[in-house]
């Protein structure tokens, strides 16, 4: 058993796959009456796709167009999370108002992560994983796996 947990971060891809891991971290919430912090990385182009895309566009367009992107990409997470609490969840699951806040980061998945549960201090970081076997994991070096090598904080990792 964990020790108390007040803070959860969750980090998904936001897969159709993703439902497990995000009902256990929710599980967790409800049993330790804390916060979920749901975190969704974006990784940056590659600096040859960069170069393409400022041929094309000046660089202040191109800052307003990326921070408008990353609303309209929050907006749909939240709406995602809204829906699926209220078509998932029984009424004994149901979240306390506040206790669930969706952020969404530019970056390396896993080292952003990271990043994100030391800055709100997370008692355990919940996710999923696509690779079930140990060789799939070692050959593709999943962003889960990297993250529970690395991290200093438990990480409750939930198959999909």
């Amino acid at each position: 058993m964990l020790p108390d947990v007040k803070k959860i971060l969750y980090a998904s891809d936001i897969d159709k796959g993703s439902r497990p891991a995000f009902r256990a971290a929710i599980s967790l919430c409800g049993h330790y009456h804390s916060e979920i912090t749901y975190l969704h990385v974006i990784e940056p182009l590659s600096s040859s796709a960069q170069s393409i895309v400022q041929t094309m566009i000046n660089e202040q367009d191109m800052k307003a167009l990326q921070d408008q992107s990353l609303q309209n990409l929050k907006a749909k997470i939240e709406e995602r999370i809204t829906r699926f609490c209220d078509t998932e969840l029984e009424e004994s699951e149901v979240l306390q108002k506040g206790s669930l806040t969706s952020r969404v980061e530019e970056g390396t998945p896993w080292k952003t992560i990271l990043r994100v549960a030391d800055e709100i201090d997370a008692d355990v970081i919940v996710m999923g994983t696509r690779t079930h076997s140990a060789m799939g994991q070692f050959l593709l070096g999943s962003t889960a796996n990297k993250v529970m090598q690395s991290s200093k904080r438990p990480v409750l990792i939930v198959p999909l």
